[in-house]
C-alpha cells in the first residue's frame, strides 16, 4: 500500500490540479507516481520541468527510454521498470531490447556506451572513473550527451527513489527487478 496518498485530479485544487492536468493530457491518463508526487506540487512540477527539458536534448527518446531501464535496473525500482516496460514498444524496443538495457547493454555501439555510463553512474553515485569517461568518449557520446547522460540517470533516479519511498501502487503490468 502505497505510503502517501493518491491524489485524484478530480479531488485536488490549483497548483496541483493544474500538474496532473498538464500529466493527463501529455499521458492519456495519470499515473500513480503523479498523484503520488503532487503531494508536494514542487517536486512535481521539478520532475515535469526537468523531464521535459533533457526531452528536448540530444539523446532520442528511445535511448532516453534505455537510459531509464538500466536506472529502474540498478536501482531495483519496480515501478519505474513496469512504466519504462509497458512505454517500450511505443518508442521501437523489442523487448529483447529491453531485457538488454536492463543489463546496461546494447547491440549498437554507442548506445551500449551510453548504458554503460549510466549504471556507472548509479554504480559509483557519480564518481565514475577516468578509464569509464574514456571508454564514452571513445565510442562518440559527446561532451553534450554525456551531460545529458547524466540528468537524465539523475530524473530517473529521483523517481526511483521516490516511487520505492512511497511505496507507490503498480499501475502498470509489473515488472520485478529480481526478474532478470
Amino acid at each position: 500500500m502505497a505510503r502517501m496518498p493518491l491524489n485524484e485530479i478530480d479531488n485536488v485544487t490549483g497548483t496541483a490540479a493544474d500538474l496532473l492536468g498538464q500529466v493527463q493530457k501529455g499521458m492519456g491518463a495519470v499515473p500513480n507516481m503523479a498523484k503520488a508526487m503532487v503531494n508536494s506540487p514542487a517536486t512535481l512540477k521539478g520532475y515535469l520541468r526537468l523531464s521535459a527539458a533533457l526531452g528536448g536534448g540530444k539523446l532520442d527518446t528511445a535511448t532516453r527510454e534505455q537510459v531509464a531501464l538500466t536506472v529502474a535496473q540498478a536501482n531495483e525500482c519496480s515501478y519505474c521498470l513496469s512504466v519504462h516496460t509497458a512505454k517500450a514498444p511505443s518508442v521501437g524496443l523489442t523487448e529483447t531490447q529491453v531485457l538488454a538495457a536492463r543489463r546496461a547493454s546494447s547491440e549498437d555501439p554507442k548506445t551500449d556506451a551510453i548504458l554503460k555510463l549510466a549504471a556507472a553512474l548509479v554504480a559509483t553515485r557519480g564518481a565514475v572513473t577516468d578509464e569509464q569517461v574514456e571508454a564514452a568518449r571513445a565510442a562518440g557520446i559527446t561532451p553534450e550527451e554525456a551531460t545529458e547522460i547524466v540528468g537524465h540517470v539523475a530524473l530517473n533516479t529521483l523517481t526511483n527513489f521516490f516511487n520505492k519511498a512511497a511505496q507507490v501502487d503498480i499501475d502498470f503490468p509489473v515488472v520485478d527487478p529480481a526478474d532478470l
